[in-house]
């Protein structure tokens, strides 16, 4: 009997390892960026994990809300509201998140305008890229609203590096990004831009499993990018998401993004 139970468990265990499992981005950037910095990384994982995932990628961030709200990716990369949106839509679960820094909003606005005052703003277009990017948007129109009382006119570009094209052509009066995708702009455009403000923090995207992932696989998941995350050869492959310090996430540490008032901001697709 216990010899059945191990085959029976060793047939159970190479199933699931033959799974080919999606794993989903949110885009910040075009695809092909995205498969340059998430194609080695993944292909690192499933060789010390010996689990296939593939990479999925899409052009606009309302397409990856719409696919996780369906569970269409077993495994996915996406801000901390998105991760409080999909535990309650289909019970996604954050493994990974980067510890070695927060997530901030920051509004920029071109370094020649006269431009000082959040009150300037009033009735003004800021470039977002899109409703939901949490700290580009998310957050930023919420504490233009509700601390600051400001009614603007967003404009949605689609990514953060077209956020801050548009501000440096004075396309905008201002935009909305985060300090990550901001430096690594080139420096002639970082150059052209000022931030006026910065939002409060919170942790940073989390990798989430959706829970037909079987146990077994999220923590194998989970723990090879940790590994990867401590190992000399092959953390660099963290670096260009930008995950600088691997580390477990919760569920709790995101679930306080719901007493902020972002509901009323958030747009449902």
């Amino acid at each position: 009997m216990k010899y059945l139970v191990a085959i029976l468990c060793l047939i159970h265990s190479s199933f699931l390892l033959a799974q080919e499992y999606t794993f989903g981005v949110v885009p910040q950037y075009e695809p092909q960026k995205l498969n340059t910095i998430w194609q080695p990384l993944l292909k690192q994982v499933s060789k010390q994990t010996g689990v296939t995932i593939k990479l999925i990628t899409v052009e606009s961030i309302p397409v990856f809300e719409k696919a996780f709200a369906n569970g269409e990716y077993d495994f996915a990369y996406m801000n901390p509201w998105h991760s409080v949106v999909a535990y309650e839509k289909q019970g996604y679960l954050p493994l990974i998140k980067d510890a070695g820094r927060k997530l901030q909003g920051i509004l920029l606005v071109n370094k020649d305008s006269d431009i000082d005052n959040l009150s300037q703003l009033e009735g003004a277009e800021i470039a977002f890229p899109a409703p939901n990017a949490l700290g580009a948007s998310l957050l930023m129109r919420a504490d233009l609203a509700l601390l600051y009382g400001l009614t603007i006119k967003p404009v949605y570009v689609q990514t953060h590096p077209s956020v801050y094209l548009n501000v440096a052509l004075h396309s905008t009066m201002a935009g909305g990004g985060v300090m990550g995708t901001f430096k690594q702009q080139p420096e002639s455009l970082q150059n052209k831009l000022k931030i006026l403000y910065k939002t409060h923090e919170i942790s940073r995207h989390p990798i989430v499993a959706h829970p037909r992932v079987d146990a077994a696989i999220q923590l194998k998941v989970q723990q090879a990018i940790l590994d990867i995350g401590q190992s000399p050869e092959h953390k660099h492959l963290l670096a260009g998401i930008p995950i600088i310090k691997s580390s477990i996430a919760t569920l709790a540490e995101y679930q306080q993004l719901t007493q902020w008032g972002l509901r009323s901001f958030y747009v449902e697709n």
